[in-house]
Protein backbone atom coordinates (compact mmCIF):
# COMPACT_ATOMS: atom_id res chain seq x y z
CA UNK A 1 0.00 0.00 0.00
CA UNK A 2 1.18 3.68 -1.07
CA UNK A 3 2.60 6.21 1.99
CA UNK A 4 -0.46 8.64 2.06
CA UNK A 5 0.74 12.18 3.61
CA UNK A 6 -1.09 15.39 4.96
CA UNK A 7 -0.90 19.10 3.94
CA UNK A 8 -1.30 21.76 6.34
CA UNK A 9 -1.75 25.43 5.72
CA UNK A 10 -1.15 28.17 8.35
CA UNK A 11 -2.60 31.73 7.33
CA UNK A 12 -1.15 34.29 9.08
CA UNK A 13 -1.16 38.19 9.42
CA UNK A 14 1.90 38.27 7.53
CA UNK A 15 2.31 34.97 5.58
CA UNK A 16 0.89 31.88 4.85
CA UNK A 17 2.90 28.74 5.16
CA UNK A 18 2.21 25.64 4.30
CA UNK A 19 3.55 21.81 5.04
CA UNK A 20 3.34 18.28 4.26
CA UNK A 21 3.66 15.53 6.86
CA UNK A 22 3.69 12.24 7.12
CA UNK A 23 1.42 10.08 9.59
CA UNK A 24 3.90 10.38 12.35
CA UNK A 25 4.31 14.38 11.92
CA UNK A 26 7.50 14.70 10.19
CA UNK A 27 7.39 17.16 7.43
CA UNK A 28 8.59 16.50 4.19
CA UNK A 29 8.59 19.66 2.31
CA UNK A 30 7.38 23.10 3.30
CA UNK A 31 7.34 26.43 1.55
CA UNK A 32 6.45 30.07 2.74
CA UNK A 33 5.13 33.40 1.37
CA UNK A 34 4.81 36.81 2.50
CA UNK A 35 2.21 39.49 2.36
CA UNK A 36 1.66 42.79 3.83
CA UNK A 37 -0.99 45.16 5.54
CA UNK A 38 -2.18 48.64 4.71
CA UNK A 39 -2.95 51.09 7.40
CA UNK A 40 -5.31 54.25 6.37
CA UNK A 41 -5.76 56.02 9.08
CA UNK A 42 -4.33 55.77 12.66
CA UNK A 43 -5.75 52.36 14.17
CA UNK A 44 -7.25 50.94 11.13
CA UNK A 45 -5.38 47.81 9.43
CA UNK A 46 -6.49 46.40 5.86
CA UNK A 47 -5.10 43.75 4.24
CA UNK A 48 -6.01 42.83 -0.04
CA UNK A 49 -7.87 39.07 1.15
CA UNK A 50 -7.14 38.07 -2.70
CA UNK A 51 -3.10 38.72 -2.36
CA UNK A 52 -3.29 36.46 0.50
CA UNK A 53 -4.88 33.74 -1.06
CA UNK A 54 -2.51 33.70 -3.82
CA UNK A 55 0.21 33.60 -1.12
CA UNK A 56 -1.09 30.68 0.27
CA UNK A 57 -1.93 28.70 -2.68
CA UNK A 58 1.64 29.12 -3.59
CA UNK A 59 2.83 28.28 -0.43
CA UNK A 60 1.09 25.17 -1.12
CA UNK A 61 2.02 24.74 -4.69
CA UNK A 62 5.51 24.94 -3.70
CA UNK A 63 5.60 22.69 -0.80
CA UNK A 64 3.95 20.07 -2.38
CA UNK A 65 6.33 20.43 -5.77
CA UNK A 66 9.51 20.08 -3.41
CA UNK A 67 7.82 17.03 -1.00
CA UNK A 68 8.48 15.14 -4.23
CA UNK A 69 5.48 13.17 -3.49
CA UNK A 70 2.95 12.99 -6.11
CA UNK A 71 -0.55 14.88 -5.31
CA UNK A 72 -2.64 11.42 -5.24
CA UNK A 73 -0.31 10.13 -2.47
CA UNK A 74 -1.74 13.61 0.06
CA UNK A 75 -4.79 12.50 1.20
CA UNK A 76 -6.27 15.44 2.60
CA UNK A 77 -5.79 19.66 3.27
CA UNK A 78 -6.92 21.58 6.13
CA UNK A 79 -6.18 25.30 7.80
CA UNK A 80 -5.25 26.99 10.36
CA UNK A 81 -5.93 31.13 9.87
CA UNK A 82 -5.69 34.58 11.45
CA UNK A 83 -8.91 35.40 13.06
CA UNK A 84 -11.36 38.31 13.48
CA UNK A 85 -10.53 39.14 9.82
CA UNK A 86 -14.15 40.82 7.91
CA UNK A 87 -14.54 39.96 4.43
CA UNK A 88 -17.51 41.69 2.52
CA UNK A 89 -18.79 39.63 -0.63
CA UNK A 90 -21.17 40.44 -3.14
CA UNK A 91 -23.65 37.51 -4.73
CA UNK A 92 -21.18 36.58 -6.82
CA UNK A 93 -18.32 36.10 -4.33
CA UNK A 94 -16.46 39.03 -4.95
CA UNK A 95 -15.13 41.05 -2.53
CA UNK A 96 -16.30 44.44 -2.29
CA UNK A 97 -13.72 45.98 0.35
CA UNK A 98 -10.05 45.31 1.76
CA UNK A 99 -10.44 42.94 4.27
CA UNK A 100 -10.77 44.13 7.69
CA UNK A 101 -7.66 43.03 9.97
CA UNK A 102 -7.83 41.55 13.47
CA UNK A 103 -5.34 44.16 14.58
CA UNK A 104 -7.82 47.20 13.22
CA UNK A 105 -9.75 49.27 16.10
CA UNK A 106 -11.63 51.69 14.44
CA UNK A 107 -15.40 50.52 15.62
CA UNK A 108 -14.79 52.04 18.69
CA UNK A 109 -18.22 53.49 18.30
CA UNK A 110 -20.16 50.46 17.38
CA UNK A 111 -18.81 48.70 20.89
CA UNK A 112 -19.67 51.55 23.00
CA UNK A 113 -23.44 50.93 21.23
CA UNK A 114 -23.11 47.73 21.53
CA UNK A 115 -22.63 48.35 25.26
CA UNK A 116 -25.58 50.18 25.49
CA UNK A 117 -27.74 47.27 24.11
CA UNK A 118 -26.17 44.56 25.83
CA UNK A 119 -24.28 45.35 29.90
CA UNK A 120 -20.88 43.91 29.80
CA UNK A 121 -21.58 41.15 31.98
CA UNK A 122 -24.72 40.56 30.07
CA UNK A 123 -22.17 40.16 26.82
CA UNK A 124 -19.64 38.16 28.27
CA UNK A 125 -21.47 35.71 30.13
CA UNK A 126 -23.65 34.88 26.45
CA UNK A 127 -20.45 34.96 24.37
CA UNK A 128 -17.70 33.97 26.75
CA UNK A 129 -15.91 37.29 25.43
CA UNK A 130 -15.25 40.70 26.19
CA UNK A 131 -17.11 43.28 24.19
CA UNK A 132 -14.20 44.58 21.88
CA UNK A 133 -13.40 46.76 18.82
CA UNK A 134 -11.70 43.37 17.64
CA UNK A 135 -14.52 41.07 16.93
CA UNK A 136 -16.55 41.04 13.57
CA UNK A 137 -19.70 42.35 14.86
CA UNK A 138 -18.21 45.70 15.61
CA UNK A 139 -16.95 45.47 12.65
CA UNK A 140 -19.85 44.88 10.99
CA UNK A 141 -21.54 47.56 12.61
CA UNK A 142 -18.85 49.87 11.69
CA UNK A 143 -19.21 48.92 7.69
CA UNK A 144 -22.93 49.19 8.06
CA UNK A 145 -23.15 52.71 9.36
CA UNK A 146 -19.95 54.22 7.31
CA UNK A 147 -19.93 52.41 4.19
CA UNK A 148 -23.96 51.62 3.31
CA UNK A 149 -23.34 51.08 -0.68
CA UNK A 150 -20.73 48.32 0.77
CA UNK A 151 -23.35 46.91 3.21
CA UNK A 152 -25.96 47.05 0.45
CA UNK A 153 -24.50 45.14 -1.89
CA UNK A 154 -23.09 42.70 0.89
CA UNK A 155 -24.25 38.84 0.81
CA UNK A 156 -22.30 37.21 3.18
CA UNK A 157 -19.76 38.43 5.79
CA UNK A 158 -16.94 35.29 6.46
CA UNK A 159 -13.53 35.11 7.72
CA UNK A 160 -10.24 34.16 5.44
CA UNK A 161 -10.72 30.74 6.94
CA UNK A 162 -14.20 30.64 5.02
CA UNK A 163 -12.66 32.24 1.48
CA UNK A 164 -9.97 30.23 1.28
CA UNK A 165 -11.32 26.88 1.73
CA UNK A 166 -14.17 28.19 -0.94
CA UNK A 167 -11.32 29.45 -3.04
CA UNK A 168 -9.90 26.01 -2.59
CA UNK A 169 -13.07 23.89 -3.58
CA UNK A 170 -15.26 23.77 -0.87
CA UNK A 171 -18.76 23.18 -1.04
CA UNK A 172 -19.92 26.64 0.40
CA UNK A 173 -18.51 29.05 3.21
CA UNK A 174 -17.66 27.24 6.32
CA UNK A 175 -16.80 28.64 9.48
CA UNK A 176 -15.27 26.40 12.47
CA UNK A 177 -16.81 26.88 15.96
CA UNK A 178 -13.68 28.28 17.51
CA UNK A 179 -13.37 30.79 14.91
CA UNK A 180 -17.49 31.53 14.84
CA UNK A 181 -16.96 32.70 18.37
CA UNK A 182 -15.14 35.59 16.94
CA UNK A 183 -18.54 37.05 15.18
CA UNK A 184 -19.01 37.93 18.92
CA UNK A 185 -22.69 36.68 18.61
CA UNK A 186 -21.96 33.23 18.82
CA UNK A 187 -23.08 30.56 21.46
CA UNK A 188 -20.19 28.30 22.08
CA UNK A 189 -22.17 25.94 24.28
CA UNK A 190 -25.19 25.23 21.65
CA UNK A 191 -22.78 25.33 18.63
CA UNK A 192 -25.46 28.46 17.37
CA UNK A 193 -25.63 31.90 16.64
CA UNK A 194 -27.58 33.72 18.72
CA UNK A 195 -30.50 35.05 17.14
CA UNK A 196 -31.72 37.26 20.01
CA UNK A 197 -28.58 39.20 19.00
CA UNK A 198 -28.80 38.68 15.36
CA UNK A 199 -32.60 40.24 15.61
CA UNK A 200 -31.10 43.14 18.47
CA UNK A 201 -28.69 44.16 15.71
CA UNK A 202 -30.64 43.88 12.89
CA UNK A 203 -28.27 40.89 10.93
CA UNK A 204 -29.70 38.29 8.85
CA UNK A 205 -28.49 35.06 9.77
CA UNK A 206 -28.23 33.94 5.40
CA UNK A 207 -25.54 36.32 5.12
CA UNK A 208 -23.14 34.04 7.56
CA UNK A 209 -21.17 30.91 6.93
CA UNK A 210 -22.25 28.23 8.13
CA UNK A 211 -20.65 26.87 11.45
CA UNK A 212 -19.27 23.62 11.64
CA UNK A 213 -16.83 21.18 14.21
CA UNK A 214 -13.35 21.04 12.88
CA UNK A 215 -12.24 18.03 10.66
CA UNK A 216 -15.93 18.12 9.37
CA UNK A 217 -15.54 17.24 5.55
CA UNK A 218 -16.26 20.20 3.15
CA UNK A 219 -15.64 19.24 -0.06
CA UNK A 220 -12.91 18.39 -2.33
CA UNK A 221 -10.20 20.20 -4.10
CA UNK A 222 -12.09 21.65 -7.59
CA UNK A 223 -10.31 21.47 -10.87
CA UNK A 224 -9.07 25.47 -10.37
CA UNK A 225 -8.61 24.66 -7.01
CA UNK A 226 -5.89 22.18 -7.83
CA UNK A 227 -4.27 24.03 -10.45
CA UNK A 228 -4.09 26.94 -7.56
CA UNK A 229 -2.50 24.63 -5.32
CA UNK A 230 -1.10 21.88 -6.50
CA UNK A 231 -2.92 19.45 -4.80
CA UNK A 232 -4.59 16.94 -6.73
CA UNK A 233 -8.29 17.41 -7.86
CA UNK A 234 -10.85 15.83 -5.53
CA UNK A 235 -8.06 15.83 -2.68
CA UNK A 236 -10.30 15.86 0.67
CA UNK A 237 -10.65 19.42 2.24
CA UNK A 238 -11.81 19.47 6.20
CA UNK A 239 -12.58 22.20 7.77
CA UNK A 240 -9.60 23.53 9.95
CA UNK A 241 -9.69 26.18 12.92
CA UNK A 242 -8.80 29.65 13.99
CA UNK A 243 -4.60 30.30 14.15
CA UNK A 244 -4.87 30.12 18.15
CA UNK A 245 -7.18 26.80 18.27
CA UNK A 246 -4.90 25.25 15.57
CA UNK A 247 -1.82 25.73 17.32
CA UNK A 248 -3.28 24.47 20.47
CA UNK A 249 -3.69 21.15 18.99
CA UNK A 250 -0.54 20.70 17.16
CA UNK A 251 0.96 21.64 20.67
CA UNK A 252 -0.84 18.69 22.20
CA UNK A 253 -3.73 20.18 24.17
CA UNK A 254 -5.80 17.47 24.66
CA UNK A 255 -5.83 16.80 28.59
CA UNK A 256 -7.13 19.40 31.31
CA UNK A 257 -3.31 20.69 32.84
CA UNK A 258 -1.96 21.51 29.80
CA UNK A 259 -0.84 25.27 28.37
CA UNK A 260 0.45 26.73 25.31
CA UNK A 261 1.90 29.81 24.89
CA UNK A 262 2.71 31.30 21.15
CA UNK A 263 4.65 34.71 20.64
CA UNK A 264 4.59 35.29 17.66
CA UNK A 265 3.53 38.95 15.64
CA UNK A 266 0.82 38.93 18.60
CA UNK A 267 0.95 36.71 21.70
CA UNK A 268 -1.44 33.69 23.07
CA UNK A 269 -1.83 31.60 25.91
CA UNK A 270 -4.50 28.81 26.29
CA UNK A 271 -5.95 26.55 28.54
CA UNK A 272 -8.02 23.36 27.80
CA UNK A 273 -11.62 22.98 29.50
CA UNK A 274 -14.35 20.22 29.61
CA UNK A 275 -16.89 22.13 30.42
CA UNK A 276 -18.40 25.07 29.12
CA UNK A 277 -17.24 28.43 31.46
CA UNK A 278 -17.07 31.74 32.62
CA UNK A 279 -14.78 33.69 33.74
CA UNK A 280 -16.41 35.19 37.20
CA UNK A 281 -14.22 38.31 36.58
CA UNK A 282 -15.16 38.53 33.08
CA UNK A 283 -11.21 39.06 31.42
CA UNK A 284 -10.44 35.46 29.68
CA UNK A 285 -11.87 34.47 26.62
CA UNK A 286 -13.97 31.32 26.06
CA UNK A 287 -14.09 29.26 22.75
CA UNK A 288 -14.42 25.29 21.20
CA UNK A 289 -11.90 23.60 21.45
CA UNK A 290 -11.43 21.94 17.86
CA UNK A 291 -12.49 18.81 19.49
CA UNK A 292 -16.37 18.91 20.28
CA UNK A 293 -17.06 19.24 24.12
CA UNK A 294 -13.80 20.90 24.88
CA UNK A 295 -13.33 24.38 25.19
CA UNK A 296 -10.73 26.70 25.53
CA UNK A 297 -9.51 29.51 28.00
CA UNK A 298 -7.79 32.26 25.74
CA UNK A 299 -5.59 34.95 26.55
CA UNK A 300 -4.06 37.44 23.97
CA UNK A 301 -1.01 39.55 23.73
CA UNK A 302 -1.13 42.18 21.24
CA UNK A 303 2.26 42.44 20.54
CA UNK A 304 4.55 39.72 21.60
CA UNK A 305 7.52 38.63 19.35
CA UNK A 306 6.97 41.85 17.43
CA UNK A 307 8.39 44.05 20.12
CA UNK A 308 11.66 41.83 20.17
CA UNK A 309 11.72 42.68 16.47
CA UNK A 310 11.39 46.20 16.93
CA UNK A 311 14.20 46.48 19.45
CA UNK A 312 16.54 44.60 17.44
CA UNK A 313 15.63 47.02 14.43
CA UNK A 314 15.43 50.25 16.52
CA UNK A 315 17.73 49.28 19.33
CA UNK A 316 20.26 46.95 18.78
CA UNK A 317 21.73 48.80 15.29
CA UNK A 318 25.32 48.00 16.72
CA UNK A 319 24.34 44.07 17.09
CA UNK A 320 22.55 43.67 14.02
CA UNK A 321 25.57 45.16 12.33
CA UNK A 322 28.09 42.51 14.18
CA UNK A 323 25.87 40.12 12.95
CA UNK A 324 26.14 40.44 9.56
CA UNK A 325 29.95 40.92 9.42
CA UNK A 326 29.92 37.06 11.50
CA UNK A 327 26.89 35.73 8.92
CA UNK A 328 25.16 35.25 11.94
CA UNK A 329 21.40 36.03 13.33
CA UNK A 330 20.99 39.41 14.87
CA UNK A 331 18.38 37.68 17.28
CA UNK A 332 21.20 35.17 18.39
CA UNK A 333 24.03 38.14 19.21
CA UNK A 334 20.85 40.48 21.30
CA UNK A 335 20.08 37.10 22.77
CA UNK A 336 23.63 36.17 23.72
CA UNK A 337 23.88 39.74 25.20
CA UNK A 338 20.78 39.79 26.75
CA UNK A 339 22.66 37.00 28.59
CA UNK A 340 25.15 38.43 30.28
CA UNK A 341 22.88 40.65 32.32
CA UNK A 342 21.60 39.51 35.79
CA UNK A 343 17.62 38.01 35.94
CA UNK A 344 15.80 40.79 36.67
CA UNK A 345 17.95 43.45 34.61
CA UNK A 346 19.15 45.00 37.34
CA UNK A 347 15.67 46.35 38.35
CA UNK A 348 14.27 47.44 34.93
CA UNK A 349 11.10 46.80 33.99
CA UNK A 350 9.48 46.97 30.19
CA UNK A 351 5.56 47.20 29.71
CA UNK A 352 5.43 45.52 26.25
CA UNK A 353 1.96 47.44 25.28
CA UNK A 354 3.02 48.47 21.62
CA UNK A 355 0.16 47.78 20.38
CA UNK A 356 -2.29 48.12 23.64
CA UNK A 357 -2.79 46.31 26.58
CA UNK A 358 -4.76 42.39 25.97
CA UNK A 359 -5.94 39.73 28.34
CA UNK A 360 -6.57 40.72 31.38
CA UNK A 361 -6.26 43.81 31.21
CA UNK A 362 -8.08 45.40 27.82
CA UNK A 363 -6.55 48.50 27.94
CA UNK A 364 -6.53 50.61 24.36
CA UNK A 365 -4.68 53.39 25.75
CA UNK A 366 -1.62 51.39 27.53
CA UNK A 367 1.76 51.94 25.40
CA UNK A 368 5.14 50.93 26.05
CA UNK A 369 7.01 51.49 29.02
CA UNK A 370 10.95 51.46 29.87
CA UNK A 371 11.26 52.35 33.84
CA UNK A 372 14.00 52.73 36.28
CA UNK A 373 16.86 53.33 34.36
CA UNK A 374 20.39 54.15 35.69
CA UNK A 375 23.54 55.00 34.67
CA UNK A 376 24.55 50.70 36.23
CA UNK A 377 22.23 49.86 32.88
CA UNK A 378 23.77 48.90 29.96
CA UNK A 379 22.72 47.38 27.15
CA UNK A 380 22.41 43.87 27.81
CA UNK A 381 20.28 44.70 30.62
CA UNK A 382 18.17 46.79 27.96
CA UNK A 383 18.24 43.38 25.76
CA UNK A 384 17.21 41.20 28.71
CA UNK A 385 14.64 43.72 30.19
CA UNK A 386 12.71 43.98 26.52
CA UNK A 387 12.56 39.75 26.86
CA UNK A 388 11.52 39.70 30.57
CA UNK A 389 8.64 42.17 29.80
CA UNK A 390 7.30 40.18 26.66
CA UNK A 391 7.49 37.21 28.96
CA UNK A 392 5.98 39.07 32.15
CA UNK A 393 2.89 39.93 30.60
CA UNK A 394 2.81 36.20 29.41
CA UNK A 395 2.44 35.36 33.02
CA UNK A 396 0.25 37.84 33.71
CA UNK A 397 -2.64 35.89 31.27
CA UNK A 398 -1.60 32.64 32.95
CA UNK A 399 -2.22 34.27 36.31
CA UNK A 400 -6.03 35.22 34.84
CA UNK A 401 -5.72 32.02 33.38
CA UNK A 402 -5.07 30.35 37.15
CA UNK A 403 -7.53 32.60 39.11
CA UNK A 404 -10.35 31.31 36.47
CA UNK A 405 -9.60 27.91 38.05
CA UNK A 406 -7.72 26.15 35.12
CA UNK A 407 -4.37 24.21 36.71
CA UNK A 408 -1.48 24.48 35.14
CA UNK A 409 0.72 21.83 35.03
CA UNK A 410 2.72 21.87 31.84
CA UNK A 411 3.50 24.95 29.66
CA UNK A 412 4.13 24.05 26.10
CA UNK A 413 5.87 26.84 23.67
CA UNK A 414 5.15 27.56 20.36
CA UNK A 415 6.84 30.07 17.80
CA UNK A 416 9.61 31.88 16.69
CA UNK A 417 11.39 32.80 20.24
CA UNK A 418 11.49 28.44 20.90
CA UNK A 419 14.93 28.28 19.16
CA UNK A 420 16.18 30.69 21.71
CA UNK A 421 17.19 27.68 24.83
CA UNK A 422 17.82 30.92 26.72
CA UNK A 423 14.62 32.90 26.51
CA UNK A 424 12.79 29.06 26.78
CA UNK A 425 14.35 28.76 30.25
CA UNK A 426 13.65 32.32 31.20
CA UNK A 427 9.88 31.33 30.53
CA UNK A 428 10.45 28.61 32.84
CA UNK A 429 11.57 30.65 35.67
CA UNK A 430 8.97 33.29 35.52
CA UNK A 431 6.05 30.73 34.93
CA UNK A 432 7.64 28.65 37.71
CA UNK A 433 6.26 25.64 35.69
CA UNK A 434 7.71 23.04 33.76
CA UNK A 435 8.33 24.43 29.84
CA UNK A 436 8.75 22.08 26.62
CA UNK A 437 8.94 22.94 23.29
CA UNK A 438 7.92 20.94 20.40
CA UNK A 439 9.82 18.53 17.40
CA UNK A 440 7.28 20.70 15.12
CA UNK A 441 7.60 23.94 16.10
CA UNK A 442 4.90 25.31 13.19
CA UNK A 443 1.54 23.82 15.57
CA UNK A 444 -0.57 25.84 13.66
CA UNK A 445 0.09 24.02 10.66
CA UNK A 446 0.15 20.64 12.35
CA UNK A 447 -2.82 21.36 14.26
CA UNK A 448 -4.68 21.56 10.83
CA UNK A 449 -2.60 18.95 9.38
CA UNK A 450 -4.29 16.66 12.10
CA UNK A 451 -7.51 18.33 11.40
CA UNK A 452 -7.63 17.18 7.64
CA UNK A 453 -6.33 13.60 8.80
CA UNK A 454 -9.70 13.44 10.63
CA UNK A 455 -11.65 14.82 8.22
CA UNK A 456 -10.46 11.69 6.12
CA UNK A 457 -10.83 9.39 8.64
CA UNK A 458 -7.26 8.90 9.00
CA UNK A 459 -7.87 9.33 13.01
CA UNK A 460 -10.83 8.85 14.81
CA UNK A 461 -10.50 11.66 16.85
CA UNK A 462 -8.95 15.35 17.09
CA UNK A 463 -6.90 13.36 20.17
CA UNK A 464 -6.26 10.62 18.60
CA UNK A 465 -4.36 12.76 15.60
CA UNK A 466 -2.43 14.72 18.49
CA UNK A 467 -1.06 11.48 19.87
CA UNK A 468 0.09 10.77 16.69
CA UNK A 469 1.82 13.87 14.92
CA UNK A 470 2.84 16.19 18.32
CA UNK A 471 5.87 15.23 19.55
CA UNK A 472 7.87 17.22 22.36
CA UNK A 473 11.08 18.12 21.77
CA UNK A 474 13.20 19.56 25.17
CA UNK A 475 11.89 19.99 28.76
CA UNK A 476 13.09 22.91 31.28
CA UNK A 477 12.11 22.96 34.47
CA UNK A 478 12.48 26.37 36.66
CA UNK A 479 15.47 27.10 38.49
CA UNK A 480 14.25 27.95 42.34
CA UNK A 481 16.38 30.84 43.15
CA UNK A 482 15.55 32.47 39.31
CA UNK A 483 12.35 31.77 40.07
CA UNK A 484 11.93 33.41 43.30
CA UNK A 485 13.46 36.58 41.89
CA UNK A 486 11.09 36.97 38.61
CA UNK A 487 7.96 36.65 41.29
CA UNK A 488 9.83 39.97 42.96
CA UNK A 489 9.81 41.42 39.38
CA UNK A 490 6.70 40.72 38.51
CA UNK A 491 5.08 42.24 41.63
CA UNK A 492 6.97 45.59 40.61
CA UNK A 493 5.73 45.25 37.04
CA UNK A 494 2.61 44.54 37.76
CA UNK A 495 2.81 47.97 40.32
CA UNK A 496 4.38 50.11 37.45
CA UNK A 497 1.34 49.30 34.74
CA UNK A 498 -1.57 49.47 37.90
CA UNK A 499 0.39 53.12 38.67
CA UNK A 500 0.21 54.67 34.91
CA UNK A 501 -2.99 53.09 34.53
CA UNK A 502 -4.76 54.12 37.70
CA UNK A 503 -3.10 57.26 37.41
CA UNK A 504 -4.42 58.27 34.30
CA UNK A 505 -1.32 58.78 32.70
CA UNK A 506 -1.60 56.11 29.81
CA UNK A 507 -5.25 58.11 28.80
CA UNK A 508 -3.14 61.44 28.55
CA UNK A 509 -0.48 59.95 26.54
CA UNK A 510 -2.96 57.88 24.00
CA UNK A 511 -4.56 61.61 23.74
CA UNK A 512 -1.97 63.35 22.57
CA UNK A 513 -0.21 60.30 20.37
CA UNK A 514 -4.13 60.86 18.64
CA UNK A 515 -4.21 64.50 18.48
CA UNK A 516 -0.57 65.57 17.31
CA UNK A 517 1.60 63.91 14.89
Amino acid sequence: MDTIYLAGLDIGTSGAKAIVFDLAGSPKASAYNEYGSTYPRPNWVEQDAERIVESAMLSMREAVARSGIPPERIASVSLSAQRCCALFLDETGRLLRPMISWQDNRPVDEVAEIAREIPEADYYARTGFPNSTTWLLAKMLWVRKNEPDVWNRTVRVVQMHDYFLKALGAEDYFVDFNDAGFYGFFDSTSYEWDRDMLSKFDLPERILPYPRASGTPAGTVSAKGAERSGLAAGTRIAIGAGDQCAGSLGAGIVERGMLSISMGTAGAVTALLERPYRDPHGRIMITNHSERGKWLLEGYQAAAASVFRWFKEEISGVETAEAARRGADAYDLITERAAGAPPGAKGLIFLPYFASAGTPRYNPDARGVLCGLTFAHDRACLARACMEGITMDMRDMIQAIKAAGAGVETVRLLGGPTKSAFWNQMQADIYGATVQTLKIGDATVLGAAILGGVGAGIFGSVAEGARAMARVDRTYEPDAGNAERYGELYDAWRTAYEGLAGSGAFGRIAALQKHRP
